[in-house]
């Protein structure tokens, strides 16, 4: 049985960042097992790429969220990297840290160490900002983080459209108030995708002291006196093995994963367990709760007298002139993330900080996977930041095959619906601005004639669709409700750790994956002190 000092369990954004971490100063001996594969498939490179990785089974665990009735009863794909990188491989690459106040509400509920001015140095340390070092960024850091590479006119027209609406332009994101509109920034290299493999992972990689094993599935966790001694995996081959950590196993398989492996393991709500055929190690009833994640409402309108990618894409010659372009320059759509233009605004007059946030994109269709639609249009998506919808994560069986049972329970408050329809609503406000009358907009999705509250409700629930930002499901706290402790530690298991979104108690205003890194950054830390105790 091989033996080593650091076990981590999945290879996405914490747990690349987690290897090269713990693995740097060659005092231990570090195992990073990932389920997913190799992140060799072509498209994962080319930042447009992730319409051909989202929704494959190669790049994409494929997961199905249960039938929500905050969604008129429809259940929609919920996408989680299959690949070294994890999620850094397919998403949307915005480096978005979220606001002052995510933080600071952390450690208000008791989280040491987890303020804002806690948390931007560790964000510094992480970043090679394009624009080098200041007050806010990084320079030298492993994850590249730069400006688009692709202009749209009609972008710009909507930047000028949602300053008259009262929603400013600012230079960018990322300094504790995210007020105004600007081009988000992306954790790109020279137009190609700078995932957490390429920043972390692969400069640890010829370390000897890391051994990274691919295609590898962890049945359970192994534990002896509730302590975390290792743990049994099934290779692709199917030959079961076991593992022991001489000082620690580490959690960073994401919010399903991470969650699920717990529950199999027998850490978790102990009915639950018990009704899933999986003897109870220790009852922790917060294990799989308090899932939170954005929904996005996708409004599309028709526009005119402009060109789009939908134009550029459905025609041969446009797509051949896209490809030239980048194969020469790395510039232009190709460079393109799902949104490159972003905006953060208050719901109401009750709101201190922004708690809405817009992905702007220069195309439409009907959902991803799906072709572009063969007419110039404009999504503008709006997504209530700080949902206070819950759901949860919840094993089906004891066998690790089976997926989970996601349940998200979208617009299930009240003040969930409301922020809902100020964002419609806000989002027709911006549409009919001046600034956009010259390219004659028409509503299309959800169209001009809903106008009810109860019409605009059902029209939330058909065009609303996730992000892809599941947090919270082994939340940070002390609580009886929590699962780790703030240092990361799970609650009543020694030598366990979870370091993944899924400790957020409550999810950052805007995209996630570099909150993860931070999160990660702090975790390994954690672990480093802790050793040298």
């Amino acid at each position: 049985m091989n033996e080593y000092d650091y076990i981590i369990v999945g290879a996405g954004t914490a747990g690349c960042v987690l290897a090269n971490r713990l693995t740097a100063d060659g005092k231990h001996k570090v195992l990073l097992i990932e389920a997913g594969g190799k992140d060799d498939y072509f498209w994962i490179n080319i930042p447009v790429g992730y319409l051909y990785t989202i929704g494959n089974p190669r790049t994409d665990w494929c997961y199905q969220i249960q039938p929500d009735p905050g969604l008129n009863g429809r259940t929609i794909g919920y996408a989680r990297g299959k690949v070294l990188g994890g999620c850094s491989s397919i998403n949307a690459m915005v480096y978005m840290r979220g606001q002052r106040s995510d933080y600071d509400h952390w450690a208000q509920l008791g989280n040491r160490g987890w303020a804002w001015d806690d948390v931007l140095p560790v964000f510094r340390k992480s970043e090679d900002y394009q624009h080098g070092a200041d007050e806010f960024h990084g320079e030298g850091g492993p994850l590249r983080v730069e400006e688009r590479r692709v202009n749209w006119e009609i972008l710009e027209a909507w930047r000028e459209a949602a300053e008259e609406c009262g929603i400013p332009r600012i230079d960018e994101f990322n300094r504790g108030d995210n007020f105004g509109n600007a081009y988000f920034q992306m954790n790109q290299r020279r137009g190609v995708r700078w995932s957490a493999t390429k920043a972390f992972l692969r400069p640890a990689m010829s370390r000897p002291n890391l051994e990274v094993i691919t295609e590898a599935t962890v049945q359970q966790l192994d534990l002896e006196n509730r302590r975390a001694r290792g743990l049994t995996f099934r290779t692709r081959q199917g030959e079961r093995l076991q593992v022991r950590a001489r000082r620690e196993v580490i959690l960073s398989a994401g919010s399903v994963g991470s969650t699920q492996l717990l529950q199999l393991s027998g850490i978790g709500p102990g009915e639950l367990l018990r009704d899933r055929g999986v003897a109870v190690a220790h009852d922790l009833p917060g294990v799989g709760e308090n899932l939170q994640d954005h929904l996005q409402i996708r409004m599309v309108y028709k526009v005119h007298d402009t060109i789009t990618l939908n134009r550029r894409a459905n025609s041969l010659i446009g797509k051949a002139a896209m490809g030239l372009e980048y194969a020469l320059f790395k510039t232009g759509p190709l460079t393109m993330p799902p949104s490159q233009l972003g905006a953060f605004a208050m719901s109401d007059d009750t709101q201190t900080t922004p708690n809405m946030e817009w992905h702007v994109q220069p195309l439409s269709l009907d959902k991803f996977g799906e072709p572009l639609h063969p007419f110039d249009a404009i999504t503008p998506s709006v997504c209530n930041l700080r949902p206070t919808s819950r759901g949860h994560i919840r094993i089906v069986s004891n066998r690790p095959d089976d997926h989970p049972a996601i349940t998200l329970n979208y617009l299930s408050t009240d003040a969930d619906r409301q922020v809902a329809l100020s964002g419609i609503r806000y989002t027709r406000r911006i549409m009919a601005a001046n600034a956009l009358a010259r390219f004659r907009p028409e509503e299309f999705m959800p169209g001009p004639d809903c106008r009810s509250e109860q019409a605009l409700l059902k029209a939330a629930g058909d065009l609303g669709t996730t992000i892809f930002h599941p947090v919270g499901t082994c939340k940070m706290g002390n609580d009886p409700m929590s699962v780790v402790d703030d240092r990361l530690r799970v609650q009543g298991i020694d030598g366990l750790r979870v370091i993944d979104a899924s400790i957020m108690p409550s999810i950052t205003s805007g995209n996630t994956n570099a909150p993860t890194v931070m999160i990660a950054e702090k975790g390994a830390e954690f672990v480093l002190a802790d050793s040298a105790a």
